[in-house]
């Protein structure tokens, strides 16, 4: 399945496929450093005691890079023809980043929920922040996920950052079949038991219940009837980048509101 298919069938998502795409081009134009891969060996205690990788007070993570990249994408995207509503807040976030102090540096402790910081606009902030962090972590999250054993986590929240996972996945075949939840913050996926609600960890089958959506046929919605949470899940392989992509699927998070469910991960496009 390519992007082009999917906004043939969808052509609602078009203007938020626009505004992604435009923020990619400008987030891949800027000169970006990379987070430095940290002895994870000095990490292993506090992967034992579930303790998310970011949040570890024994693997130094240099930020402030970061901060620059989330600084000049900020920038960038100010200067560019964006809908006018958009192209107002971005101008907004650009000066209070340039003109408060240490904004930058406690705009990135608020998306790793260590400070309380009010941006002038949240929803827009955690886009632009998560899109500049999950830049500068991708070869920091490729080296963890290569180093953890899937099944020392099984945790229903992110092992890098500790989000709630945004998307999950459902591979391979019965009996054997897996499943895989996706972090929409920082972008890491990692196992999950295929039978349980991530978010209150209940395992009674009879309170978990899977929606199908007409014309959907690698997505539905799975539920937890005991804490109301939703989870939506790509039931299929080899288009992870598309159906993993979370704003690819906006439909479903209304669809799941509209029947009273919640959705506890944080969404980076309300916007």
């Amino acid at each position: 399945m390519t992007q082009d298919t999917w906004l043939a069938s969808h052509p609602y998502l078009r203007s938020v496929a626009d505004f992604h795409a435009q923020v990619a081009t400008a987030a891949a134009s800027l000169p970006s450093d990379s987070a430095r891969i940290p002895d994870l060996e000095d990490y292993i205690g506090d992967y034992q005691e579930r303790i998310p990788l970011l949040r570890s007070s024994h693997v130094a993570i240099d930020f402030e890079p970061a901060e620059a990249i989330f600084v000049s994408l900020v920038e960038s995207l100010a200067s560019k023809p964006l809908p006018e509503k958009l192209a107002a807040e971005c101008r907004v976030l650009d000066a209070q980043l340039r003109g408060e102090v240490n904004a930058p540096r406690r705009t990135l402790a608020w998306l790793l929920g260590d400070e309380v910081f009010k941006p002038a606009y949240p929803g827009l902030t955690r886009y632009f922040g998560w899109i500049a962090l999950a830049r500068y972590l991708r070869p920091l999250v490729d080296a963890f996920s290569s180093w953890r054993e899937e099944e020392g986590w099984l945790c229903g929240y992110c092992p890098t950052c500790g989000s709630p996972p945004a998307m999950a996945q459902l591979v391979g075949f019965d009996p054997g079949r897996l499943r895989f939840l996706s972090c929409g913050c920082c972008c890491t996926r990692w196992r999950y038991r295929r039978i349980g609600c991530p978010f209150c960890a209940t395992a009674d089958d009879h309170r978990l219940s899977a929606l199908a959506i007409d014309g959907e046929k690698y997505l539905r919605i799975d539920y937890c009837q005991a804490c109301r949470a939703y989870l939506k899940t790509y039931n299929g392989e080899g288009s992870e980048l598309l159906f993993l992509a979370d704003w690819t699927s906006l439909h479903l998070d209304i669809i799941a509101r509209d029947r009273g469910l919640k959705r506890l991960a944080n969404s980076l496009y309300e916007l």
